[in-house]
């Protein structure tokens, strides 16, 4: 893992940390009824017959080198991709639909949900960023878990001005995007989730322990998948094995990889129930984002 110089770390960690100071966890802001409706397009027939699958997730940074991005995947190519901060119809990437676009170039189905809508990035239409769920497995149902343990950062505040990029103004919250899957002619639930980043920890926690709250809803042996942006830069050990606790296995065992450009720990691939999960990697090698996509191989058992 590379070391960070004294300058680079209160950049990447302490600065920001200081920063939230002010900003508390709170109650999720009021979010229109459409923001928990995710939207879907079946691009190709899904595939039911599938035991054996290849996977990735990956925070593509809005999707503003959504060209690249999709020349990246579709040179490795897998069955189940799992996108976070995937911009809708936003300024800085033209008011592009990126998930739409990367479904279309990579022959999968689509899931798509939105987590903020983006004021800063409007102009006479409402932009949205979220999560994307992609696949050629069949899907039998989406949702949106829309977390309550939220930071207070994003919301839009009278002495902020909302229009202005910048100050990263939005209305919504962090979710997860809950995708039930059929995967060897069984149920597999997959958790895409983009936990909050303005937190020393405490936050992400949170949020985490309502995705296993959730799980709950399904009998104690269904196959599940929790994978995303955790956003684990503090501590990242401590959610490895609350994992663990519950069952989980990690795509890379455990070695904490490094996922960022900065040297930050952010992006997994947790199974568990009658799956192997194996071939863990992180693949530094790709371009289009300031994160790293983690590939995984997922057998049904």
């Amino acid at each position: 893992m590379r070391i960070l110089s004294g300058a680079a770390f209160a950049s990447a960690v302490l600065i920001p940390a200081l920063f939230e100071i002010g900003f508390p966890a709170s109650t999720p802001p009021t979010s229109p009824a459409e923001f928990d409706v995710p939207r879907e397009l079946t691009e190709v027939p899904a595939e039911s017959g599938l035991t054996s699958i290849r996977m990735v997730t990956w925070n593509i940074e809005r999707g503003r080198e959504v060209q690249l991005i999709g020349s990246e995947l579709a040179r490795d190519a897998v069955d189940l991709c799992l996108l976070q901060e995937v911009d809708w119809k936003t300024n800085r990437t033209g008011q592009a639909d990126i998930g739409v676009q990367l479904a279309k170039r990579l022959h999968l189905n689509l899931s798509y949900a939105i987590e903020f809508e983006e004021l800063g990035q409007e102009s006479g239409q409402r932009a949205f960023i979220g999560q994307a769920t992609l696949t050629r497995l069949p899907i039998r149902k989406s949702r949106v878990l829309r977390f309550r343990n939220q930071s207070g950062f994003w919301k839009p505040h009278s002495w902020i001005p909302s229009n202005v990029p910048l100050m990263q103004r939005r209305l919504g919250s962090r979710i997860a995007l809950v995708t039930e899957l059929e995967f060897a002619r069984h149920l597999l639930v997959v958790y895409n989730a983009h936990l909050e980043s303005r937190s020393m920890g405490s936050i992400q926690a949170a949020q985490l322990q309502e995705i296993l709250g959730d799980l709950k809803k399904y009998p104690p042996k269904t196959a599940a998948i929790v994978a995303g942006d955790l956003n684990t830069k503090y501590f990242p050990s401590r959610y490895l094995k609350k994992l663990e606790r519950e069952g989980f296995r990690s795509c890379t065992g455990e070695r904490i990889e490094r996922t960022h450009h900065v040297a930050m720990a952010l992006d997994w691939i947790f199974a568990r129930g009658p799956l192997n999960l194996e071939g863990g990697e992180v693949r530094r090698d790709f371009r289009g984002s300031d994160h790293y996509p983690v590939f995984a191989k997922l057998e049904a058992k």
